[in-house]
């Protein structure tokens, strides 16, 4: 019997008679990293705006520990602990990578407004956060201002502000979009590392990070499930060849899209 945190049912969102969303039915198994895949306008990152509730469906149902949350706002969503890390970098530039992280370990402990609190106050969270940073390989970089970084290594950072904030599903919305090979490698391994005893949804437009980590695919086009299973089931599906990259499996497996 498989152990479902996350479960969508007739997922369904349209815009003024345009369907970007249709009838999406989705299974997130516990403990495992599923990819969101598709060519673009496929509905992907539609779907993440309905689970975080940026967007409200037009029909259907969502469930995170057996529980409808369809009717959640966004805050709520994330005190469930389901937290979204974004397609663009977002860090706060002018600060330290270790204040950064210490951001996230504030919005947890519920002091996030307290801007009153001394340093010496804040400073009992350095311990966790230099802890979230050696995590993420960004422990020699804990005092460098967040702007000066490489881009490949503010994504590491977000992923750290995630951790901070102590995901049950951690959703990551294209990590590797934008960055040449040796960051694509470093982040896609970081994201198998701390995917133990966590789960993950992600988007991914990059089939070799895909096919390395992803134990479960969907594959989504013109909003709908064209199929699911693991890369070399859904690598092989001819509607899946047709409609993400032309009609070999070679230029499936080669897709950077």
């Amino acid at each position: 019997m498989k152990d479902i945190i996350l479960e969508t049912s007739g997922l369904t969102k349209e815009f003024r008679g345009f369907v970007a969303v249709n009838n999406v039915s989705l299974s997130v198994e516990r403990g495992h990293i599923h990819a969101l895949i598709g060519p673009n306008g496929a509905g992907k990152t539609t779907c993440f705006n309905l689970l975080t509730k940026f967007l409200s469906p037009t029909r259907g149902k969502i469930s995170f520990n057996g529980i409808d949350i369809t009717g959640d706002k966004p805050a709520q969503i994330a005190r469930r602990g389901i937290i979204r890390s974004f397609q663009i970098s977002a860090v706060f530039p002018h600060l330290t990578v270790l204040e950064n992280v210490r951001i996230g370990l504030q919005r947890q402990t519920g002091l996030s407004f307290h801007f009153w609190k001394s340093e010496s106050c804040l400073n009992q969270l350095n311990e966790r956060a230099l802890a979230l940073l050696e995590e993420v390989d960004l422990g020699s970089f804990a005092h460098e201002i967040t702007g000066s970084l490489p881009y490949g290594r503010k994504r590491a950072l977000e992923i750290a502000t995630t951790l901070a904030m102590e995901p049950e599903l951690m959703l990551l919305d294209e990590p590797t979009q934008g960055m040449g090979h040796e960051d694509v490698d470093r982040v896609t391994q970081l994201i198998k590392r701390v995917s133990k005893g966590r789960t993950i949804l992600m988007v991914e437009h990059n089939m070799n990070v895909v096919s390395s980590i992803a134990d479960t695919i969907t594959v989504l086009a013109r909003g709908a499930v064209l199929a699911e299973g693991d890369y070399a089931h859904v690598s092989r599906d001819p509607s899946v060849m047709e409609a993400y990259m032309g009609t070999t499996e070679g230029e499936l497996q080669g897709a950077h899209a």
